[in-house]
């Protein structure tokens, strides 16, 4: 009986597995087809798709799911217009949160980020409530076994970036929004493609947070990351 419950908890993280990549694609997805529809299907033209086809092709998104999501925004097939929506908040510890999503219905995205704030001891703000706490910056990760850190930061720096560091096993890139797409195409020429490469939310200060108080931010942020609507949330805690 213990291999027969091994076995079932080893299907059962396989399909937790499964179910997060699936989201992930999901996610991916969606934001291709509102950049096609954007800006077209040419990602030489288009810096908003080429950004998620890097982001797809980090994810080991298959292409036939790619592919499918540039052809239903070129026929008109995909469902919804989704529009860009952002909100911000605090969480537990008066952690602050930046919230960006895209949803072809605002009143349901809305209430659902409110009531899943609310249930883990959160409150929804007014838009700019906590944005002025974040600086907006472009963000690029490279795996550290492609390059040296003086490698990349020499060719990096020559093409408008602001800072290179060093987080693990990973080198972050940091530009102004306006360069970020000249810096991100010039160390694509470079390198090839990065893990990761967009526009994001950087605090200017981070709340330090201990791990055993965490639980209530770290539920609240895994919520609203499960929400389809959701693209990505952003806090500003640091735990020590």
């Amino acid at each position: 009986m213990a291999g027969h419950s091994q076995f079932k908890n080893i299907m059962y993280r396989k399909g937790a597995q499964d179910a997060k990549r699936a989201k992930v694609f999901s996610k991916i997805s969606r934001e291709i087809t509102v950049a096609v529809k954007e800006g077209g299907a040419d990602p030489e033209s288009n810096s908003r798709l080429r950004s998620a086809l890097i982001n797809a092709r980090a994810e080991n998104m298959p292409n036939d799911n790619v592919e499918r999501a540039i052809k239903k925004a070129i026929g008109g097939e995909a469902s919804g217009d989704y529009q860009n929506v952002r909100y911000e908040g605090y969480g537990p510890n008066g952690v602050a949160l930046i919230v960006e999503g895209l949803t072809d219905n605002k009143n349901r995205t809305a209430s659902a980020v409110r009531s899943t704030f609310s249930k883990f001891g959160g409150s929804l703000g007014d838009i700019n409530s906590v944005s002025f706490m974040f600086d907006r910056s472009g963000y690029i990760v490279y795996s550290s076994d492609k390059m040296s850190e003086e490698e990349l930061f020499e060719v990096a720096i020559n093409a408008g970036a602001d800072d290179i560091f060093a987080e693990g096993e990973q080198y972050i890139v940091m530009t102004a929004p306006e360069k970020f797409i000249a810096v991100r195409d010039v160390l694509i020429e470079k390198f090839g493609d990065p893990l990761e490469a967009k526009t994001t939310w950087i605090p200017k200060t981070t709340v330090p947070l201990k791990e055993e108080d965490s639980a209530s931010l770290m539920k609240l942020i895994s919520t609203l990351e499960d929400d389809d609507d959701v693209q990505t949330v952003i806090a500003n805690y640091e735990l020590v």
